[in-house]
């Protein structure tokens, strides 16, 4: 059960940061928020979010926002990598350069979100190992619904 909560967790917050981990486009807005301010106002949101779901003492919502702000600062140097290499596997495609270069580039994709999902998850292990034994019970309850209700998986041995 824990590890669905974790695994569940490591998704949103990888899907979280590449939703909001891409390069901003268009034409710039100086009333917008800089990509730094957008992520810290995303951090923040999410805190409220747990501190409400698992009624966190004020304690727990500062070890909270300490885990959480040291994950974003870690993850800071791979999603710049993650961008920059995600720009080269575009160019790569329109200049139909050859497959063995696409597949270099997509597997240093894959090895970059591979170390942001690390770093994310890592940091809601973190999160909850601070929670209480009932703030832990409320975060495996969602959970327990959804396996109850999924179709049963088929297991396979081959292509």
């Amino acid at each position: 059960m824990r590890l669905a909560f974790l695994q569940n967790a490591a998704w949103a917050a990888l899907a979280a940061g590449i939703a909001f981990g891409q390069a901003p486009g268009g034409k710039s807005n100086l009333d917008a928020p800089s990509p730094d301010q957008g992520r810290q106002a995303l951090v923040n949101r999410q805190l409220e979010q747990l501190a409400q779901a698992f009624d966190l003492t004020d304690s727990q919502k500062e070890q909270a926002r300490a885990i959480f702000e040291q994950a974003e600062r870690s993850t800071q140097p791979v999603r710049h990598d993650s961008q920059q290499n995600l720009d080269e596997l575009t160019a790569a495609a329109k200049a139909g350069k050859n497959e063995a270069e696409i597949q270099k580039l997509a597997q240093e994709q894959g090895r970059l979100l591979g170390q942001l999902l690390a770093i994310r998850t890592e940091a809601w292990a973190k999160f909850y190992q601070m929670l209480t034994l009932d703030q832990r019970a409320k975060a495996e309850r969602p959970h327990e619904g959804v396996r109850q209700n999924a179709p049963p998986r088929e297991h396979t041995t081959g292509p």
